[in-house]
């Protein structure tokens, strides 16, 4: 039997029930387990090191929503656990990586337990952001990197090239960089395409463009795509799965590409992606 780090929503009184629920169900079968409390999503979660979980985990068990993933998928890849499942469910309705009901997990462990389930690896995306000639900073994202502006800025001016190659100036709100995966959160909104997770692609969307014919493209999972901030870009933030981020300058340069590090999320046992997308998007 694994190791189970099990990592609850932090303040949530149903995470905490289910995750003792499930420490006490893991000892009855000789397994061992650690309840952390998630740190990301939370407010006020900053930009700090993420904590790492033990070495020894097998499986990772997420109780509470996306954003609880989001933040535990940083911690997975952080402690070199990138081997290892991670299991999510959701305490509210399904999610799109915690695609569990709190009613499912028990049956769902059975079946993880008994090596019957799928857990294909995720496309995740790097950011580096530079400044001065330097590298300022780097970002790991498995939903999506985003450049916007504050509410009250004006429109930004984003140069952008692919593999050295001038692309166009995205003159936007901003700019969604997202995953496969992470297709159906904020790139969703803003009008870009959905792509299944399966898929080996990254998706550009601008943010309420102010020209027509900036419109979302896909681009090759070894493509390198930048993004240098015009002069007039200011008060503009570049944020990672929608909890870490760090303000923008005039000049500074972000190249996006795909990650040398992926994670493996298990697929739900009782139903398919695209009952979720209808369950999630109401159609039909």
């Amino acid at each position: 039997m694994p190791h189970v780090s099990i990592i609850r929503k932090a303040k949530t009184p149903a995470a905490r029930e289910q995750a003792e629920r499930l420490a006490a169900w893991l000892a009855e079968r000789g397994s061992t387990s650690l309840v952390l409390e998630a740190r990301g999503g939370q407010p006020g979660a900053g930009n700090g090191p993420e904590s790492h979980l033990p070495p020894e985990t097998g499986l990772v068990v997420v109780l509470g929503g996306d954003g609880t993933m989001l933040g535990a998928v940083r911690q997975v890849v952080a402690s070199g656990l990138e081997a290892v499942p991670v299991l999510g469910v959701n305490l509210g309705g399904l999610g799109f990586l915690t695609a569990l009901g709190p009613e499912e997990l028990l049956p769902a462990m059975e079946k993880v337990l008994a090596g019957q389930y799928q857990a294909p690896p995720r496309l995740m995306l790097d950011a580096v952001v530079s400044r001065g000639g330097g590298q300022h900073t780097r970002f790991i994202a498995l939903n999506d990197l985003v450049i916007n502006k504050a509410a009250l800025a004006r429109i930004v001016e984003l140069h952008a090239a692919v593999d050295g190659h001038a692309l166009t100036t995205f003159r936007a709100d901003g700019l969604i960089v997202s995953t496969p995966t992470g297709s159906t959160a904020y790139n969703l909104s803003a009008g870009g395409p959905i792509c299944h997770p399966a898929l080996n692609c990254i998706v550009v969307s601008p943010i309420c463009s102010f020209t027509l014919t900036n419109r979302p493209l896909l681009l090759g999972p070894q493509m390198v795509l930048s993004v240098t901030l015009g002069s007039r870009s200011r008060d503009t933030t570049l944020t990672c799965d929608g909890q870490v981020g760090l303000e923008l300058e005039p000049g500074d340069e972000i190249s996006f590409q795909r990650s040398a590090h992926s994670v493996r999320l298990v697929e739900s046992p009782f139903r398919d992606y695209y009952e979720i997308l209808r369950t999630k998007l109401r159609w039909g």
